[in-house]
C-alpha cells in the first residue's frame, strides 16, 4: 500500500471508530439499569469510546514506536469492548439487531486494528 493509500485507509478507520463510539454511547442509553447492566454499561462505554480516543492519539504519534504503542492500546480496548458486547448478548440482557450489528462491527474493527498493528511492527 502506498503512503497516500495508507493515510486514506487510516482516516477511513478513524471515521469507522468514531461511528462505533457513537453507537456504543447510543447503546449505553438502552442497557437496563440493573446491577449487572450498570457494570457492563460502565465498562463497555469506557472501552468502546477509548478505542476511538487511543486511535486518534496514535494518528498524532510523533514516531512509529509511539504510533505502535497507542495502536496497541486501541487493540486492547477494542477486544474489551467486543467482550462486553458479547456478554450483553450471551447473558440475554440485550439481543436485538442493533447490538448484533454492533458486535459484528466490533469484531471487524478488532481484526483491522490488529492487522494494522502487525503491519506497523514489521
Amino acid at each position: 500500500m502506498e503512503n497516500t493509500e495508507w493515510l486514506n485507509f487510516k482516516i477511513q478507520i478513524r471515521e469507522r471508530l468514531k461511528i462505533f463510539a457513537l453507537n456504543v454511547l447510543n447503546l449505553s442509553e438502552i442497557i437496563p439499569e440493573t446491577t449487572r447492566g450498570k457494570v457492563i454499561n460502565y465498562q463497555l462505554t469506557k472501552s468502546g469510546t477509548s478505542v476511538y480516543a487511543n486511535y486518534r492519539s496514535a494518528l498524532r504519534g510523533r514516531s512509529k514506536a509511539e504510533f505502535f504503542s497507542k495502536l496497541s492500546i486501541s487493540v486492547e480496548e477494542a477486544d474489551e469492548a467486543e467482550m462486553w458486547i458479547d456478554l450483553l448478548i450471551s447473558s440475554g440482557i440485550l439481543n436485538n439487531e442493533f447490538i448484533r450489528n454492533l458486535h459484528s462491527e466490533s469484531m471487524e474493527l478488532l481484526k483491522i486494528l490488529s492487522s494494522m498493528r502487525k503491519r506497523t511492527s514489521t
